[in-house]
C-alpha cells in the first residue's frame, strides 16, 4: 500500500488539450489578479457623468420674409443716390 496521501491522482489522458490549456491560462490569470489585489466580487467604480453642453443662444436677428427683405433693400438703395 502507498502511504503517500499527499500525492495527487493521475490526470486523465482523455482530456482535450484545449481544455487543459484553458485551465492553465485561467489559473495563471487568477494568480496575477490576486497579486494585484483584484477580487471577483469588487464592484467597478461608476463613471462620472459627462457634463452636458450648454444650449445655443438665440440670435437677436430679425427674420423677415424674403420679399420684405428685398423691398427694404430696394428702398435703401433708392434713397442713397
Amino acid at each position: 500500500m502507498d502511504d503517500n496521501k499527499t500525492a495527487k491522482p493521475a490526470a486523465k489522458k482523455s482530456k482535450n488539450p484545449l481544455v487543459v490549456a484553458a485551465e492553465v491560462i485561467g489559473s495563471a490569470a487568477g494568480t496575477v489578479a490576486s497579486t494585484l489585489g483584484v477580487h471577483p466580487h469588487d464592484e467597478p467604480t461608476p463613471k462620472a457623468a459627462a457634463p452636458t453642453p450648454g444650449k445655443l443662444l438665440k440670435k437677436n436677428k430679425s427674420r423677415l420674409p424674403r420679399r420684405q427683405k428685398k423691398a427694404l433693400k430696394r428702398q435703401q438703395s433708392a434713397a442713397k443716390p
